[in-house]
């Protein structure tokens, strides 16, 4: 499988027509001033001069704000930018992120005629409640008729969905996540929310009209999710914001995030707790008592199954009294596992 590359090029609050509760883009994507075609072509080069692998794959992102919203002579100023790479056979292909409600028929001929392949929508929530309190300016129907519509024109459809929106609550967020599925996106990011300072969030934070999900509780909710979708193989491409010197812990001074559930390897607590949850159950179907477990797992999936900080280790000895041992093989495939007790107890006091 050929390694992948993309470059991430943020047009940040271009094209949105309010401010979602929640959002600062500038803040997010570390993007201070707005995009050029001039810029967008030094990001590109930069970026392309550190990709050592010639086989990859290269794909130009054009993330944050709503691109199909922003002005039409930047948009195609920026797409035809993109395009030029393509044509020059340095990059495969372009993907946008963009709202719901800024689809139509003319938009995504467009976005065909630069050879865009993947849009992503921010869907956030399907309680239409939940995203008039977010103030997101959409209904739950914008999503499901571009939805539609960017499928049956042939592209590939990625929905982004959050967790722990205002009032929102975990069968909120399960129901969101069914009726993405029945969307029938090829790809999902799920983002925690996190409360960035200079958004109406933060002004109800500090009121009290607003508390955000602690860790514990978002890792358990998105651990839901990605099976969810997981098992409608769907792919989940990315759970909780990237890092960056902006988006880092609270107390750090650059960060521009104030509260929620921050952690730097939340995708890495999420998958853990994930395998730490089929461990156990393996063990639960034994009506014996389990002293040693044995996981074979692909090597990429090792630091998953130990969990961050070896947590997995610590929680089943601490809970279970289980000594986890832990194999790789790359014959299994990334995801599966092969789990086997190797001691009970009845082992451990005959030896």
């Amino acid at each position: 499988m050929k390694k992948q590359y993309i470059i991430p090029i943020f047009v940040p609050h271009l094209g949105c027509p309010n401010d979602c509760i929640f959002c600062n883009q500038k803040s997010i994507s570390g993007q201070k001033k707005n995009m050029t075609k001039e810029e967008a072509k030094k990001i590109i080069d930069d970026y392309l001069k550190s990709i050592v692998n010639e086989e990859a794959t290269v794909e130009i992102a054009f993330y944050g704000g709503s691109f199909t919203a922003i002005d039409e002579k930047l948009q195609e100023e920026l797409l035809q930018t993109a395009y030029e790479y393509i044509q020059a056979g340095k990059v495969e292909s372009i993907r946008i992120s963009t709202r719901p409600d800024a689809i139509n028929k003319e938009i995504l001929k467009r976005l065909k005629k630069y050879k865009v392949k993947t849009i992503e929508l921010g869907v956030q929530s399907a309680n239409d409640y939940i995203l008039k309190r977010s103030n997101r300016g959409h209904s739950f129907n914008d999503v499901k008729k571009a939805s539609k519509m960017i499928r049956w024109n042939g592209f590939k459809l990625g929905h982004q969905m959050m967790v722990g929106l205002p009032e929102s609550t975990r069968i909120d967020e399960i129901n969101t996540a069914k009726a993405l599925i029945k969307l029938k996106p090829k790809m999902v990011r799920i983002y925690p929310v996190l409360v960035i300072k200079n958004t109406p969030l933060e002004k109800e934070l500090k009121q009290g009209k607003y508390e955000p999900l602690p860790l514990v509780q978002a890792v358990e909710v998105c651990k839901e999710l990605v099976r969810m979708f997981a098992d409608k193989k769907i792919e989940v491409i990315r759970v909780g914001l990237q890092n960056t010197d902006e988006i880092a812990e609270p107390e750090s001074k650059q960060s521009e995030v104030v509260g929620g559930p921050y952690h730097p390897a939340f995708r890495q607590l999420v998958e853990s707790a994930a395998w730490y949850d089929a461990i156990v159950g393996k063990i639960k179907k034994l009506n014996v008592k389990v002293k040693e477990v044995e996981v074979t797992v692909n090597p990429i999936d090792s630091n998953n199954v130990i969990g961050h900080k070896k947590e997995n280790i610590l929680k089943l000895k601490e809970t279970y009294d289980v000594d986890l041992i832990l194999k790789q093989d790359e014959a299994i495939k990334q995801g599966k596992s092969k789990i086997e007790i190797t001691k009970t107890y009845h082992d451990f006091l005959e030896e």
